[in-house]
């Protein structure tokens, strides 16, 4: 059975018009049926003396394809090839399981007959490898259509010939920017560099395709299956740009992704050996990195976390399913400073109203301003800009909080002060109103004792610049209900970003767990490590930055406030960590960090690059340990000590999916993307390992590093957390 996923249409003229249109997806992917079709439609181009041509296009509104499906993909990744029984080893049996792809493409493109492709909206990964295959490329005239190569952003590469003909369109130096990058063209971009060769209005591609085909029956051959084809710019080992490219290209790769990620690497070599080859072994080439990356687990942990997961989050999988629709139409921030501004302007620009409440108007109008100071560097059009100003209300006057259906609070982090706006917010607006408290450390439950009825007061923890951090941290207070884990999340929605939930506890899961990284950083320190090899290997293991230079960030004075306070609140029960030395000196020597541009670096009056303190190690640590650190030591605590946190809040029950604590912590701190996360990366690295590790670090370093009961319990049995997962959801 053809034609399910690809209708076929042959007119007067002999054209056969090729309609993608995968049933049930309102955006085509590459499924089995799109291949069994486009492998039968390229037998009758082959055989039926009828056909005289083809156009490739799409019957979705949506764009012409969004490339292949990750979800229907995941047999393969990890290796998870059919057994060698044939003589055959397993990467070879994978080999052949992505190889077929590349193979039809190559078949389209040599079927003998012309074949244009009408491309009416975006066209990502897998489709624009597919209308790259074609002779002739017509794409719609709108500026909002995108094609690009976005597979390396998930840990995979274009395994269906993308690494070979986009550098044989366009060059291998432009080409490599979008393949390492993925990054995205315009049409107008696409037809200065080549890859496609006409733009036209929407509503004529098909037509001005298939006048193409009609006026070049012999047009079925590619350029570079033609006798003397050259690459745009050269190639080959002894051409100096080419050699210079992969000089530079190979740097600069190693330099941006630290050589922790396989897809980066694996490109480079697919396009500096496939560069050199006929097409058909060079396709065979691009393949065998493909296998290669796709049998490491890397890929598979990278999809999962940074798109299946992603994807299920932002369509409310954790939205408690019997409750009913909750829009969010007007909000009252109170708190105008950074995140209150932050959350305003989002807020506004998903077209709901903003109360923006602060202790004076001048510091209210000062948080508006932030959105109008940053809309004018967007050069956005003024009448659109000038509706989201509308939309933000700043004020001084609780009464005016009257009508918002959400309160969100970012004041000081005092568990007294927030009580006072609390209440102050409830006499206006009633406690059958929902509460959110975007606090970063002290827990929902204590808070919601202000509100009259807790089970409408939830955490809402945003991350910080909030325009720009895609992460919200949901937490659920003991008495929290789900009418207001429901409000929460359908607002998360509306302002278009990706929610966790976790139940409550002293710095939930983020907040927690990353702070782990800093204070490791700091146990380093003052054990007189040198700061520069600390700064370095955070960075080198795939964290954004160093987790001094994180602190100072965030501030040396904040850190040392949360310490009082949880010492205030835990009372006997606080047990001081090697870090409390550290903050506690800085804070004496009122180094604040960025702030007040004195912390662990030192921030020039001029704007010149900031640098660490020349007099650290000495202030804090009494100089220099004689005998310092390897870099793999220094690697393993500041892993392996966020690494344990994260399983004790899975232990504890502030996390309940392993989904939401990798998407937490690669969103919310920039846990090493290439990992998928921390819980993707202990089942990789194997639990019992994991806790065998740990042992060797606690023996040394201290009880921090202690695995929990759960650790050992799943080494013992063999389980992973996404195992446990599986048999959870079947249950």
């Amino acid at each position: 059975m053809t034609d399910v996923a690809i209708r076929s249409e042959l007119d007067a003229d002999g054209i056969l018009l090729l309609t993608i249109d995968v049933p049930g997806l309102g955006m085509n992917v590459i499924t089995p049926e799109v291949t069994r079709d486009l492998a039968a439609a390229i037998e009758r181009l082959r055989t039926d003396p009828d056909v005289k041509g083809a156009v490739l296009t799409s019957g979705k509104k949506s764009g012409f394809m969004a490339g292949a499906d990750l979800k229907g993909m995941g047999a393969l990744f990890g290796g998870a090839a059919p057994a060698a029984d044939d003589g055959k080893s397993k990467l070879a049996k994978l080999f052949d399981a992505v190889f077929g792809l590349n193979k039809l493409l190559r078949d389209l493109e040599t079927c003998g007959k012309p074949v244009a492709a009408a491309v009416n909206g975006l066209a990502l990964g897998g489709g624009l490898e597919f209308i790259l295959a074609c002779h002739y490329r017509v794409i719609a005239d709108n500026p909002k259509i995108t094609l690009g190569l976005p597979e390396v952003m998930v840990g995979l590469f274009p395994g269906a010939g993308g690494t070979q003909r986009l550098p044989r369109l366009m060059g291998v130096q432009p080409a490599l920017m979008y393949l390492l990058q993925g990054k995205n063209m315009s049409p107008a971009e696409a037809k200065g560099f080549g890859v496609v060769q006409e733009i036209a209005p929407a509503d004529e591609v098909v037509d001005r395709a298939k006048a193409w085909v009609k006026a070049n029956p012999a047009g079925g051959v590619q350029p570079w299956d033609q006798k003397g084809f050259k690459f745009p710019g050269g190639v080959g080992g002894f051409n100096p740009a080419f050699a210079q490219t992969f000089v530079a290209g190979t740097a600069m790769t190693a330099k941006s992704t630290s050589n922790n990620m396989n897809a980066p690497k694996a490109i480079l070599s697919a396009v500096y050996e496939g560069a050199q080859l006929p097409m058909d072994t060079a396709i065979r080439v691009e393949s065998k990195y493909f296998a290669k990356v796709v049998a490491d687990p890397q890929a598979g942990n990278m999809i999962r976390s940074l798109f299946v997961s992603k994807q299920a989050a932002e369509k409310g999988a954790r939205r408690p399913k019997d409750v009913a629709p909750m829009p969010t139409k007007k909000i009252a921030m109170l708190g105008a400073g950074l995140m209150g501004a932050g959350v305003a302007m989002v807020t506004a620009q998903a077209g709901i109203d903003v109360v923006l409440l602060d202790r004076d108007l001048a510091a209210a109008e000062k948080g508006k301003q932030y959105t109008a100071d940053r809309l004018a560097k967007k050069r956005m059009d003024p009448a659109k800009a000038q509706a989201i100003l509308d939309r933000i209300h700043p004020t001084s006057d609780y009464a005016d909080l009257a009508g918002c259906d959400l309160i969100i609070e970012a004041v000081f982090e005092s568990r007294e002060i927030k009580a006072d706006v609390t209440k102050a917010t409830e006499a206006v607006v009633g406690a059958d109103t929902f509460f959110g408290s975007n606090t970063s450390t002290l827990p929902i439950t204590g808070l919601a004792k202000a509100w009259s009825k807790p089970e409408n007061f939830i955490g809402i923890h945003f991350f910080s610049p909030v325009e720009k951090m895609p992460l919200v941290e949901i937490i659920v207070g003991k008495e929290t209900g789900p009418a207001a884990i429901a409000k929460a999340l359908d607002y998360v929605a509306a302002i278009r970003k990706t929610p966790i939930v976790v139940n409550d506890s002293r710095g939930f899961y983020t907040s927690r767990c990353f702070g782990t990284y800093v204070q490791e950083g700091l146990a380093l320190l003052g054990e007189g490590t040198n700061p520069a090899l600390i700064e370095n290997i955070g960075k080198q293991m795939g964290m954004p930055v160093g987790p001094l230079a994180v602190n100072d960030e965030v501030g040396l004075d904040l850190s040392y406030k949360v310490g009082q306070q949880t010492r205030a609140d835990l009372g006997d029960a606080y047990k001081p960590g090697p870090a409390d030395g550290v903050i506690t000196k800085m804070h004496e020597l009122g180094r604040q960090g960025r702030k007040n541009a004195k912390g662990f670096y030192v921030y020039p009056d001029d704007g010149g690059k900031k640098y660490l303190w020349p007099d650290l190690v000495a202030t804090v640590a009494g100089g220099l340990a004689e005998e310092q650190p390897s870099a793999d030591a220094v690697k393993e605590r500041l892993l392996y000590r966020q690494l344990v946190e994260c399983a004790r809040c899975f232990g504890e029950g502030v996390l309940e999916t392993p989904e939401d604590g990798d998407l937490g912590a690669i969103f919310g701190w920039g846990f090493l993307p290439f990992s998928g996360g921390p819980f993707s990366h202990m089942d990789t690295v194997g639990i019992a390992k994991v806790v065998a590790i740990l042992e060797r670090l606690a023996e040394t370093h201290g009880e921090r590093f202690t695995p929990p009961q759960l650790l050992l319990e799943m080494a013992a049995a063999g389980e992973t957390f996404y195992g446990r997962a599986r048999m959870k959801a079947a249950a």
